[in-house]
């Protein structure tokens, strides 16, 4: 019955064709500050340097089942995620629709990323997690749709540094016990153009490994500051193996 109504929710409120509500970031937004600030002691770096208006794309690394809501409470600007799809089920799933979020199949969902462009072009913000999957946080590798997502919408990258969401041995499925420290850094705002003289997939491909770089770089960078590690010791990779393009 839950997942019926959450389907039947999805459909009335989120046409498939058409880009998620506009209210739904208005309430979803003070949920992730109290997530933020009242369960969790985040801590907020870089705010400064989001622009105060016009489309943003927030990049973030993914360690944990809790980046998206605690990037969602610590950015300044109302913005729509990009969720994926197997999350939209039950009760979760009518709550993640009605706040805005955007459903994704991680294995190619161009609809999706279609609806995040009207999302973009309407001048507000999207939320991603380019790695795809809960891992180590490094950037170690992009999706392509973020950067289809930057080259379609010329919006600016935010790389996002999302730390202490997992710590070292903990099990990827593992819920922070609250009051834990956690740090959320936005980096400086990237345009990602598309490249004269080459062929789409060729500028696609480049697009992402910027990309990819500019986030790797800036969770190096965050790592330094705020002295958290990533889950699994990687910063001892990340200090290994050097990324151009650091921005913080």
């Amino acid at each position: 019955m839950l997942r019926k109504a959450a389907a039947d929710l999805q459909r009335r409120v989120f046409p498939p064709a058409g880009k998620p509500p506009v209210w739904g970031p208005w309430w979803g937004r003070p949920v992730g500050r109290v997530l933020d600030h009242v369960i969790y002691n985040t801590e907020v770096h870089g705010k400064d340097r989001i622009p105060a208006g016009g489309p943003v794309i927030f990049a973030a690394n993914h360690l944990s089942y809790l980046d998206g809501p605690v990037m969602v409470g610590a950015a300044p600007r109302y913005m729509h995620v990009l969720v994926k799809h197997d999350m939209f089920s039950g009760f979760l799933g009518g709550v993640l629709t009605a706040s805005g979020q955007i459903s994704i199949d991680r294995a190619g969902d161009r609809r999706a990323l279609q609806r995040a462009k009207l999302v973009l072009q309407s001048g507000s913000c999207i939320g991603i997690l380019p790695e795809g999957t809960r891992g180590a946080g490094t950037a170690a590798s992009v999706s392509s749709g973020v950067a289809w997502l930057a080259l379609a919408s010329a919006a600016p990258v935010v790389p996002v540094a999302l730390l202490g969401t997992r710590h070292p041995g903990e099990h990827r499925n593992k819920i922070p016990p609250p009051r834990r420290k956690i740090h959320v850094s936005f980096g400086e705002p990237a345009l990602i153009e598309r490249e004269p003289g080459v062929s789409g997939r060729v500028s696609m491909d480049r697009a992402a490994e910027r990309i990819r770089a500019l986030l790797a770089g800036h969770v190096r960078s965050a790592i330094e500051l705020t002295g958290q590690p990533l889950p699994e010791d990687e910063t001892d990779q990340l200090s290994a193996n050097p990324i151009e393009g650091k921005d913080s």
